[in-house]
């Protein structure tokens, strides 16, 4: 048996052990999500948003960790670094408004204070608009006017405009008046 392990490159482990660390930690930061989920009441779509950037984190960590673990250097770190930074800021530069819209979809996720059903009114001096929320997605709201029209509100303007709460669960309240 110990002729068996020492055949086995140290890497193997450190590989497996930092794949049941990166399970660990996907675990415990998908229950953190999901509790702040159902405390502040937050659909369930956008809970698994969450889970899907903490899937991306955790990717991202292992990749790292594992090139470490199988030996690739600083000087090979910081040149594949330097290039994907170089290439990100030239496509970030490119995209910043896609990126400023997932950003504040994360905050939105923690710190909106409104929610799914609820009819809001955004104070725009040029389009002001009164809407019920139907969907809150990673880029944007989907809000229904009470003409019926859908819009999509992108979601760096939403935390950018002054927005009150018209009426609390107004799209649960339809059709109260048909009995």
């Amino acid at each position: 048996m110990d002729r068996l392990i020492s055949l086995i490159p140290i890497e193997v482990f450190y590989s497996v052990a930092i794949f049941l660390m990166l399970l660990i930690l996907q675990f415990f930061l998908k229950q953190a999500a999901k509790r702040v989920g159902e405390r502040a009441e937050i659909n369930i779509t956008r809970t698994r948003l969450m889970f899907k950037y903490i899937n991306i984190l955790v990717f991202i960590l292992g990749v790292f960790l594992l090139s470490i673990a199988w030996g690739v250097g600083w000087a090979e770190f910081s040149i594949i670094f330097s290039s994907v930074f170089a290439i990100l800021g030239v496509a970030l530069f490119a995209i910043w408004s896609i990126l400023s819209n997932i950003t504040c979809g994360v905050i939105m996720f923690f710190s909106f204070p409104y929610k799914i059903g609820d009819k809001i009114k955004i104070h725009d001096k040029d389009i002001p608009i009164e809407a019920i929320i139907e969907d809150i997605k990673a880029f944007h709201l989907h809000l229904r006017t009470l003409d019926g029209e859908l819009i999509t509100y992108p979601n760096n303007l939403i935390l950018q405009k002054a927005v009150s709460l018209v009426e609390k669960n107004a799209r649960l309240d339809e059709g109260k008046d048909a009995l």
